[in-house]
């Protein structure tokens, strides 16, 4: 949606006191801007037919003063000849006009605005660092799931449409907020797709001028000093003394020249012609994404993606059985487990948790939820980060008698003492949400890792999965090459550590982009003391050493 006009009015009702920033983490949160949206659209509807209802008031003035102006000129010397009209001339110039002057003058915005305040309670309004989060995620997927951006532009994922095509002006948005970051590459596929769309539209949502500013520049820190050039040459034709690109031309081409690509200066040809062999295109362009820290973000965005990665070999060694861990009432009621891998041990354990009981964890947590966070490996302490978008809220068993059932089902069915484990860890996936390779136990440098909960290293890990998820999300091991991918009401089930304590470096795992649909998990994590190594089944426990 593109609201151009009526910007006063807009303007007021962002101001920061109704503004609730970090909505983009959890899309459950996000949930509530449509009815912000709704709330808009039925004030603005109500302010637009207030100024149609000014306008027509005015239009019916305009032409009583036409008709009357058309009957007088026809004979100016015998319409004022007759006394009533020349009163009324005056009238219509005195007093009648103040009132037309009133009715231009009226401004209904204020009442509005003042009455859309009175619900600021209930709004809520996104930030600036919502917009960048949502964009940068937008980003994230892409380069993730290799979406071609012409086609996310025109509302496709995976070839399938999701939503209305994007405008030159919501294409130039995303590629500011990549130049903003410091991240020329997706502003150059972005900048380069609103020039596209520009060309087509017949009522522009964006200046060409804007776009071929960010886009010349973009182009030339890819290392694209010709095409960087072309663009300037461009922008120039359209603001002559625009003094950045008047500056930029001339470094462009004294790169140019050095390089032998263009004549030097004095000799004859024209610099314009020589670069412009071939109209724009980012295809011909050579591009470089961002570098990160990940040595292992090959093989985490193939997973991803659904590539089957792992040895036949060992996939067709798992097996899938029903399991009673010796416990009498899952006697009555095995539970369904799935192999995974087998070194280290993975499980997959189907149907652990009702509907009703993921329906009442979900409702405790949202009032609850914060922006997740991850532990300083130096000081110890909770602080956010951006390899982790989601939000996040913890519940404790005694609040509520399903949560005490789900834990108690999660040490019946793992073997393992409950007293040491964290509260229920309930999480949602906002905009491209996701949580990069990590590992979940505390590694011999963070000394401090879980010291005020006293009760030693998490030795398991139980997540459980209380959405099915459209499209990615999936929980990947890079290291083993394994996808578990979301089905509701399933967990899968690890040890972290090996029986001599030392952490498996084979669990680091981690949390793809979420691609559409809407991601719910929840975590139990079960920590060292009072525990016993088993197999989840009753086996001989196997730590893959």
């Amino acid at each position: 949606m593109h609201i151009i006009t009526f910007m006063p009015v807009l303007f007021l009702l962002m101001q920061p006191n109704v503004i609730y920033g970090e909505v983009f983490t959890a899309l459950v949160d996000m949930e509530g801007l449509i009815s912000t949206e709704l709330e808009l659209v039925r004030h603005l509807d109500n302010y637009i037919q207030a100024e149609e209802t000014r306008l027509k008031q005015l239009r019916k003035y305009l032409e009583e003063y036409e008709s009357i102006y058309q009957e007088a000129s026809a004979d100016v010397t015998k319409y004022l000849a007759n006394p009533i009209n020349a009163y009324l001339l005056v009238k219509r110039l005195t007093a009648d006009w103040k009132q037309v002057e009133g009715v231009m003058t009226q401004n209904v915005g204020p009442a509005f605005v003042h009455n859309i305040t009175q619900h600021r309670g209930v709004l809520r309004f996104p930030s600036d660092e919502d917009l960048n989060g949502a964009a940068v995620a937008l980003m994230r997927l892409q380069d993730t799931y290799k979406l071609d951006t012409h086609a996310l532009a025109e509302g496709k994922l995976l070839g399938k449409k999701y939503s209305r095509q994007l405008t030159a002006g919501d294409c130039w948005e995303l590629g500011r907020q990549s130049y903003n970051n410091g991240d020329h590459y997706h502003t150059v596929l972005w900048m380069g797709e609103a020039l596209n769309k520009f060309e087509d539209e017949s009522n522009k949502t964006v200046s060409r001028q804007d776009i071929l500013e960010y886009l010349a520049f973009s182009t030339f820190k890819q290392g694209n000093v010709k095409e960087a050039l072309q663009l300037t040459h461009e922008l120039l034709k359209i603001v002559p003394f625009h003094q950045r690109a008047l500056g930029n031309k001339k470094y462009y081409e004294d790169l140019l020249r050095q390089q032998g690509v263009i004549q030097r200066r004095g000799e004859t040809g024209d610099v314009e012609n020589m670069i412009m062999d071939e109209p724009f295109n980012t295809a011909n362009l050579k591009l470089t994404k961002p570098s990160d820290h990940l040595p292992e973000r090959e093989n985490y965005e193939k997973l991803c993606r659904g590539e089957k990665l792992m040895d036949p070999k060992i996939e067709g060694r798992l097996r899938c059985r029903l399991v009673t861990n010796n416990v009498p009432f899952l006697y009555i009621q095995p539970v369904k487990m799935e192999e995974a891998y087998h070194k280290p041990l993975i499980v997959i354990y189907h149907n652990v948790i009702s509907d009703d009981e993921m329906e009442t964890v979900k409702k405790m947590a949202q009032p609850r939820f914060k922006r997740a966070t991850v532990q300083n490996s130096v000081t110890g302490n909770l602080e956010p980060a951006n390899y982790r978008i989601s939000k996040s809220a913890w519940l404790k068993s005694e609040e509520h008698d399903h949560v005490l059932k789900v834990t108690r089902r999660v040490g019946a069915i793992t073997g393992l003492d409950m007293a040491t484990a964290e509260d229920l860890q309930v999480v949602n996936y906002g905009i491209g949400g996701h949580y990069e390779p990590h590992f979940d136990y505390a590694r011999p440098s963070e000394v401090k890792a879980f010291q005020g909960l006293g009760t030693g290293n998490r030795i398991a890990t139980w997540l459980m999965y209380m959405s099915d998820v459209e499209a990615g999300g999936a929980t990947v091991f890079p290291k083993l090459n394994l996808a578990l991918w979301p089905q509701k009401g399933s967990a899968a089930f690890w040890y972290n550590l090996h029986p001599n304590g030392e952490g498996n470096e084979l669990t680091r795992h981690a949390a793809c982009p979420v691609l559409t649909g809407s991601k719910w998990v929840s975590n139990k994590w079960i920590h060292e003391r009072n525990q016993e190594f088993r197999h989840p089944c009753g086996l001989k426990y196997d730590t893959g050493m």
